[in-house]
């Protein structure tokens, strides 16, 4: 049975959900960084939200450790690169707080132009300042939205209710998409010209660390009022400072910041800021619905194999993972089959899917293709972390989709480039179920992969059927199945013989001492 830990504070429908599923579950917020060093051991899984780190340093006492659930957007709190390096799957729930951040924004919006913090302030302290608060009309002004994915989306439809202009940079928004969701994309220089308003909504990585800086700055309208309810170092503190004294910037509204827990800060008192402690998903509802969806994938994953909102692997639903299953088991045969083969170091590979497998979800299939490829010479391989280390390895991994159907209703193919050669690999399922090699180094034949294999290329002679089964039965070894096929008349052939004890090195070098043998392996499934 697996074993999940909630080490953060969630719903209590986390850990409802868990048991229902059959998983066994946990729930110890706030351990020291000591203390769950030295439990993480025991877990296959581990449910947070932004309290608890998870650092390389953890990752390696996580032994059992498969996958890790953020009931959250935001990652910061998780060493993502150690994760994969491990072979952990890192899940976020990107959807489940959505609609609580989104609402946040508007708020802010409206905070900042009608000054309702300093306003409500101002008049609990006795004084009736309204001269003072004179605000601004969000109808008719132009937002920007920097970053228009899944939140930045139901900002601008928010904001399209209230009758503002919305204007939106992203290098990942198509044009398409903006006319569907009814902003117009922008550049982001242009953005920081054109808005009134400007709103961020994109993940805090290296290219979009002060994304608004001192430059910005200087791009912007004077009195324009900014809102961030996304990531902390998403803007330059101390530019926004030095903007809002001066004026030229007349509001802010931030509920993140560089620092957390920021109690203290040079922003704080500054003239128009208004800041709240990273409340965006601070909702009743966000809360459940993150806590719901983070046990939900994590059970998927440890149940069926069903892969959702993964940040460092192929998704797959756990729809899809139980059609998948056959698929990625020849997958990884095939993949296991060319690893084992190959001697030097490896240049290229080329996944070719024909027939029935090229409609379905093939990311997957290409990460088990790896796994199996580079698993003899590593075993810590795994299917989440493959695609990083052929990358590592300057590996150039490519897919190529044939939706024609050839002699086999379905058929994988695996080019490998090495140092010195190329070999190819295919393989199809019988009966939709039943993993077969159906072709080796261009040379046609059906085998089926067991656990004790020898891989003989050989002169095609006559005699060296009967010679190598002789040999074979002086060491006494028994063969269980015997697949053949051949180039050409007189050419090589290529011999997958599965036999019922393992191999050893005296029958490997009598094996390759037989005359007309080319090249013997001794392979394992």
């Amino acid at each position: 049975m697996p074993k999940v830990l909630i080490a953060d504070k969630m719903s209590p429908r986390a850990a409802e959900i868990f048991r229902e599923r059959g998983i066994e579950v946990d729930e110890k917020p706030g351990l020291s960084k000591e203390d769950l060093v030295a439990i993480i051991g025991d877990y296959d899984g581990l449910a947070v939200r932004s309290s608890t780190k998870v650092t390389a340093k953890l990752l390696e006492a996580a032994h059992n450790l498969k996958v890790i659930g953020r009931a959250g957007i935001g990652i910061d709190n998780i060493d993502l690169t150690a994760a994969t390096s491990h072979g952990v799957v890192v899940m976020n729930t990107p959807f489940g707080n959505s609609i609580t951040t989104a609402e946040h924004a508007i708020a802010m919006l409206f905070a900042l132009a009608r000054q309702i913090p300093s306003a409500n302030a101002s008049t609990q302290a006795g004084k009736w300042e309204k001269s003072r608060f004179m605000g601004v009309e969000l109808s008719g002004k132009t937002l920007g939205i920097i970053g228009c994915g899944n939140i930045g989306s139901i900002v601008a439809d928010r904001a399209q209710g209230l009758k503002m202009r919305v204007i939106a940079f992203d290098p990942f928004l198509t044009v398409e998409r903006a006319a569907e969701i009814g902003v117009t994309k922008v550049e982001l220089d242009e953005l920081f010209a054109r808005s009134d308003f400007i709103s961020l909504h994109t993940p805090l990585t290296d290219k979009t660390r002060h994304i608004i800086d001192g430059r910005a700055f200087g791009l912007m309208k004077k009195g324009v009022r900014i809102v961030n309810c996304a990531r902390g170092g998403l803007i330059d503190e101390v530019a926004l400072k030095e903007a809002l004294d001066s004026g030229h910037v007349v509001g802010a509204a931030l509920d993140v910041f560089a620092e957390e827990p920021a109690t203290s800060s040079p922003l704080f008192g500054a003239e128009g800021l208004v800041a709240t402690p990273h409340l965006g998903a601070s909702t009743t509802e966000a809360q459940v619905n993150v806590a719901i969806q983070v046990a939900e994938q994590m059970a998927d994953y440890l149940l069926t194999g069903g892969v959702t909102n993964a940040l460092n692997m192929p998704s797959m639903t756990a729809e899809e993972a139980p059609r998948l299953k056959p698929y990625m088991a020849l997958a990884k045969q095939i993949g296991g089959f060319a690893g084992q083969l190959t001697r030097t170091g490896i240049r290229k590979v080329v996944v070719e899917y024909e027939g029935h497998v090229a409609g379905l979800n093939i990311r997957p299939l290409t990460a088990v293709v790896l796994e199996g490829l580079l698993k003899p010479a590593m075993d810590s391989v795994n299917m989440v972390n493959a695609p990083v280390i052929a990358r590592q390895r300057d590996i150039e991994t490519s897919e190529v989709v044939h939706k024609r159907e050839g002699a086999y209703h379905t058929l994988i193919r695996l080019t490998v480039t090495t140092e010195n050669q190329t070999r190819t690999v295919a393989g199809t399922l019988f009966a939709n179920r039943a993993p077969r090699i159906v072709e080796v180094h261009g040379v046609p034949l059906e085998a089926e992969l067991s656990e004790h294999m020898l891989y003989i290329i050989n002169d095609d002679k006559p005699g060296f059927v009967g010679a190598l089964g002789s040999e074979l039965g002086k060491f006494d070894i028994n063969i269980a199945t015997f697949n053949l096929g051949r180039s050409t008349k007189g050419g090589y052939a290529v011999a997958l013989i599965a036999v019922d004890q393992p191999i050893d090195q005296e029958v490997l070098d009598a094996v390759n001492a037989l005359t007309h043998v080319q090249q013997v392996t001794r392979l394992a499934f």
